[in-house]
């Protein structure tokens, strides 16, 4: 089974192809049961009405969340004060940038940009630890580097979602390869 490939997607009417479907539906306990729920509200409430930060304050709402954290990129600081602003007005807000602690990259021989200047690392560990004592209810990232982003997402105790994606050549808008034919053709080239 690869469903990228699949044409007819019969699942969506209710096929199973693996025969797994009793098995998966155990994998659904009182952890995940509210957090599907409220997902499946929002989606058939607001379907093509709501945009992706409206879609979180309506899941955080339903949720009965408190507290949200953003882990920021500074290179995304301008997006994060105002998406900052706009959670502010439901949620009690805990935000932290990528370069928190200012940790020297030789600290951890880690390459650098400019290898002549200082360059502090990106410390997305670090941003997960401050949102746990925080104790925050969901934790949303803001342009995170690739790896970074996996690293907030494995350390962090409040569940986690992406709201943008680092890409530095298409503007944050990583399927912007994908819709474009001249980047799609150099990248299946590679």
């Amino acid at each position: 089974m690869n469903c990228a490939v699949c044409m007819e997607k019969e699942c969506r009417n209710g096929k199973d192809c693996l025969k797994l479907a009793e098995e998966m539906n155990e994998l659904y306990g009182e952890h995940e049961i509210p957090l599907i729920k409220a997902a499946a509200s929002v989606e058939a409430d607001y379907y093509m009405k709501k945009t992706r930060i409206e879609e979180i304050i309506l899941f955080g709402e339903k949720m009965n969340y408190e507290k949200i954290g953003l882990a920021f990129c500074i290179g995304l600081e301008k997006e994060s004060r105002k998406i900052y602003s706009i959670f502010k007005e439901h949620f009690k807000v805990y935000s932290v940038c990528c370069k928190m602690c200012g940790i020297d990259k030789t600290e951890f021989d880690l390459d650098k940009i400019d290898k002549t200047s200082y360059e502090a690392m990106c410390n997305p560990v670090g941003q997960a630890s401050f949102l746990n004592e925080k104790e925050t209810d969901l934790n949303i990232i803001v342009g995170l580097c690739i790896g970074h982003d996996i690293l907030f997402t494995e350390h962090s105790e409040a569940p986690v979602t992406t709201l943008v994606v680092k890409d530095r050549v298409l503007a944050h808008n990583p399927l912007g390869a994908v819709y474009s034919n001249y980047y799609l053709n150099k990248l299946k080239k590679q």
